[in-house]
């Protein structure tokens, strides 16, 4: 591969992992997290979403079609590294190895959670009321069980970790945050960041492990029958 062409690739494995895919993450989790509110409140999210027009459309080129250019390109670029830290045993050469590691987790756990939730539920419901309660009782369900929940968490902070250390690099790349002094304040930056959106994300599925809140979904459920 030439090295313009390299160039160019890599730029755009940058962009797409802060737009749409770092959006579709965060987005992710503020629906996820309305679960702490609610069952209802969960559902009425996941409703709302199912009501955007061309929905299919903007799932196929604005969040499948992007999310599996990043990760094929970032699977390629994982095996293609050469890390430094026995040389150089710098916070950044250890970032940058954790960012690839956390790449391909990430990878897997997103196919397996892309699968579990989007495809198979759908699959199950004829219709957005059906998905958005199909939905809440299949991921709770599923975080009843302790070894799923330490997947799901897992999963959780390698996405958050790479979606972070990935806006650290972006800036850099992208000419944002040239200097020294820059690069440190975003490096606290994104560590805060790492921090905060983790326990968005965490608390979110603590939330579907609460045993009550397949009970509430049921009771909804019951209700409008």
């Amino acid at each position: 591969m030439s090295s313009q062409r390299s160039f160019f690739n890599r730029r755009i494995h940058s962009l797409l992992g802060v737009i749409p895919v770092g959006f579709f993450l965060l987005e992710h989790f503020y629906t996820n997290y309305k679960a702490n509110e609610s069952a209802q409140s969960f559902i009425d999210g996941v409703e709302w979403l199912w009501g955007i027009p061309f929905l299919l459309v903007l799932e196929i080129f604005f969040i499948f079609l992007p999310l599996m250019y990043h990760g094929i390109y970032g699977l390629y670029i994982a095996f293609q590294a050469k890390p430094n830290t026995n040389q150089f045993g710098t916070f950044r050469n250890y970032m940058f190895v954790l960012q690839r590691i956390t790449g391909v987790i990430t990878l897997i756990f997103v196919v397996w959670h892309v699968w579990d939730t989007r495809i198979r539920v759908v699959g199950l419901s004829e219709h957005s009321l059906d998905v958005a309660k199909n939905m809440a009782i299949e991921q709770a369900l599923r975080l009843q069980s302790p070894v799923f929940l330490t997947i799901f968490i897992i999963g959780i902070i390698a996405a958050v970790f790479h979606f972070c250390n990935g806006m650290w690099s972006f800036l850099v790349s992208w000419g944002i945050t040239v200097g020294p002094r820059a690069q440190k304040v975003s490096t606290y930056v994104w560590m805060v960041a790492f921090v905060l959106i983790s326990f968005v994300g965490i608390k979110a599925a603590l939330a579907f492990n609460d045993p009550s809140f397949i009970d509430e979904v049921q009771k909804i459920t019951a209700a409008q029958h």
